[in-house]
């Protein structure tokens, strides 16, 4: 039986809050935070997964009854990333290399934490639909293999190129997110998928932490330096998982 630590309680709750404000279900953050404790990586990653659908989930609703969800752009994306999240999540990886590419993924999900500035207001053009799909293609089959909903790469991929207002792109972040760790937690073994569900404290604080952090952030409140500090986080987790895969 996995133990839960108390501060992973205060940890995950900060990450959903944090998160679901810019429409992320913050599957990064939980495994950065589960990277410190003694639950097993694949239960881990796989716990991480299972709090994103609930999430993102939350967050799409709220988002979308403020009438930030573009179905038009929803649908391409999905269309290319539910197939390949599936299969990237089929993938099976030895894990002093899975270690090092969750760390590589870690790393960049910091300095878009960190670096990330907001998008000013302006005029948005969305690519042609083949793009769409092709990026949601890219984007799902990484995120499939690590386990993460690829909010940490459609976010900053649609603001830096303008596809989207920065409100419209945190519910498209939650759609995309939702439907693909659906798919990715599909391809992992039930028995995974159980072992994750006895650590139901965690999920039900995940969602509490939505509840509140997507109410916010669908009504204009700046997470930047919550954000920022998330970052620091996943930046410690970063060094802790190239030493665990280089054997240190």
């Amino acid at each position: 039986m996995n133990v839960i630590e108390p501060w992973l309680y205060f940890g995950v709750f900060a990450v959903a809050l944090g998160y679901s404000m810019v429409g992320h279900g913050g599957a990064s953050g939980y495994l950065a935070l589960l990277a410190f404790t003694a639950i097993p990586s694949a239960v881990g990653a796989t716990t991480a997964l299972v709090l994103n659908v609930f999430v993102a989930g939350i967050t799409l609703v709220v988002f979308g009854r403020a009438k930030h969800f573009d179905w038009n752009l929803a649908w391409p994306l999905l269309l290319g990333s539910v197939p390949f999240a599936f299969l990237g999540g089929r993938l099976k990886f030895e894990n002093q290399v899975q270690d090092l590419v969750l760390a590589a993924v870690l790393l960049y999900a910091a300095g878009v934490l960190i670096l990330s500035v907001p998008a000013k207001d302006g005029e948005s053009q969305p690519p042609v639909r083949s793009i769409l799909v092709g990026s949601g293609a890219g984007i799902g089959f990484l995120s499939g293999i690590v386990g993460v909903g690829g909010g940490i790469f459609l976010s900053p991929l649609m603001i830096l190129n303008r596809w989207a207002q920065p409100h419209k792109v945190a519910a498209l972040s939650a759609g995309f997110i939702f439907a693909n760790s659906l798919a990715g937690l599909s391809a992992r073994p039930f028995d995974l998928l159980r072992e994750s569900l006895s650590l139901w404290p965690l999920i039900t604080v995940g969602i509490l932490g939505a509840v509140g952090g997507s109410f916010l952030g669908a009504h204009r409140v700046s997470s930047l330096a919550l954000r920022r500090a998330l970052g620091i986080v996943l930046l410690l987790a970063v060094a802790k998982l190239i030493q665990k895969g280089l054997g240190l």
